[in-house]
């Protein structure tokens, strides 16, 4: 919460310079992986900088990958991410990629791994990586971004490249530089954030069986009930009637399904279902209240599936992800802002980087409820989505791209993301090479590009726009 105590104001000093790069991709995430490997994938000098000690965002948090594969079974995000669950795979620590009736595709991920093993693919790539790095400011000249400044233990010090992408999540970079960015809704409400949790100990064959042979009882949300019976690991949505009864019995459960995931470890499980209402993951304040709250929120839930969902009657708790994770924050305005109208539609562009076909999914910023809405196929993301207005130098990749708060529901998850990093690598790379600005690289190269590495695009559309 803001306070009126006035303001400090600092001396002028001078912030010495740390280093000089080519590329300078700030945030590690899925997008932020993909996209300094990319960048640095022929000689140029990219760092990656992070605020936490490690590498993977969101793949470290118990979450499954979606995305992957599109609305009717066909893969649709490859590429640098498909790289990237193949080395995991190699360690038996990434699934298939399996089809899913709710999300088109899952794929589990063991998140320790993950932050071990895309860390040696970057460092294979020749990214440097600085952790434990706030960015914390801008160096402008002008409409051109220069540089970030950091804050670390070693004080205020600033990073200047010739390109910079913005995969913090939250529009760090661009908000800073002048870039107009939106947030939430119309009337500013944002999706809830979730602290994710894990248990062990449970019997996730009887789970799994218990819903294939008692569906009424244990009836789940768009999933039919074969899903179960055919598939030993797996995402659960649903069992609403069984968290009502236990809130009338006295639980506090802040939403109205049981989100499960199984591991890939036998008998864990994670868990999605804390919800804090009215986080913005922008504010230390509020997102302090979002771990406390949620920590406190796992107890009841806890007891709910203990008491109440066949196969956890011997849980017991393992861990908690070691940060909240956020649906939304703030999104940049564009030179296009894709819109509900276009993942609906199922739209083509000219200047299409990625594939996606997660459908619309808006965890209500009110409430415990979720709406989920499919297209039928796939959509396109534009390049001109990730490419900032008004501010040179720079680009944007993941759930942060000149989206409507619709449009973003659909985009955020981290295949898609992934895609879009190695996107936005990629045109970055360019720019350097050619010496131009992002907004001006000559998108059908970057996309012959793309494919040539192995992605998928769909081209030469009648309908693209």
């Amino acid at each position: 919460m803001k306070n009126n105590l006035g303001a400090i104001k600092e001396p002028a000093r001078e912030i010495p310079i740390r280093t000089q790069v080519d590329v300078l991709v700030v945030g590690g995430g899925p997008s932020g992986i993909t996209a300094a490997m990319a960048a640095a994938e022929d000689g140029l000098r990219v760092l990656l900088i992070e605020s936490r000690s490690f590498v993977g965002g969101n793949m470290t948090i118990g979450l499954p990958i979606l995305g992957f594969l599109g609305q009717k079974g066909n893969q649709i995000i490859k590429g640098l991410p498909q790289k990237l669950i193949d080395r995991l795979a190699a360690r038996q620590a990434a699934s298939e990629h399996r089809p899913c009736p709710l999300h088109m595709s899952l794929t589990l991920v063991e998140p320790e791994s993950v932050k071990t093993v895309a860390l040696e693919m970057l460092r294979e790539s020749n990214v440097d990586v600085l952790f434990y790095t706030f960015c914390a400011g801008v160096v402008m000249e002008g409409d051109e971004l220069k540089g970030v400044i950091v804050e670390s233990k070693a004080g205020r010090e600033a990073i200047t490249a010739k390109v910079i992408i913005d995969c913090s999540g939250d529009a760090d970079v661009a908000y800073r530089s002048g870039v107009p960015c939106e947030y939430g809704n119309d009337h500013g409400g944002v999706q809830p954030p979730t602290l994710m949790f894990c248990l062990g100990g449970v019997d996730t064959e009887k789970l799994r069986l218990s819903v294939a042979k008692e569906p009424r009882t244990y009836l789940t949300d768009f999933i039919p009930a074969e899903y179960f019976g055919q598939n030993n690991q797996f995402v659960l949505v649903g069992m609403r009637n069984l968290v009502q009864k236990a809130q009338a019995d006295g639980l506090t459960l802040t939403t109205e399904r049981t989100i499960l995931i199984t591991g890939l470890r036998k008998g864990e499980v994670w868990v999605n279902m804390t919800r804090v209402n009215g986080v913005n993951g922008t504010d230390p304040e509020s997102l302090t209240h979002g771990e406390i709250e949620g920590r406190k929120q796992i107890y009841d839930i806890q007891r709910y599936l203990i008491a109440y969902v066949p196969g956890f009657e011997n849980a017991y708790f393992l861990k908690t992800a070691p940060f909240l994770g956020i649906r939304e924050t703030r999104r940049i305005n564009g030179l296009y802002t894709m819109t509900r109208e276009d993942i609906m539609g199922c739209r083509h562009f000219d200047d299409a980087i990625a594939v996606a076909s997660y459908p619309l999914d808006i965890h209500h910023p009110q409430g415990g409820g979720c709406t989920l809405e499919w297209c039928g196929d796939c959509y396109d993301i534009p390049y001109r989505s990730l490419v900032p207005q008004k501010i040179k130098n720079l680009l944007v990749a993941g759930r942060c791209i000149s989206a409507t708060h619709e449009a973003m529901s659909a985009i955020r998850v981290m295949a898609p993301c992934m895609a879009m990093g190695e996107a936005a690598g990629r045109a970055a790379k360019q720019a350097v090479r050619r010496n131009v600005q992002p907004a001006d690289v000559d998108v059908q190269q970057l996309q012959q590009e793309l494919i040539g590495k192995g992605a998928y695009l769909r081209l030469n559309k009648e309908a693209a726009v």
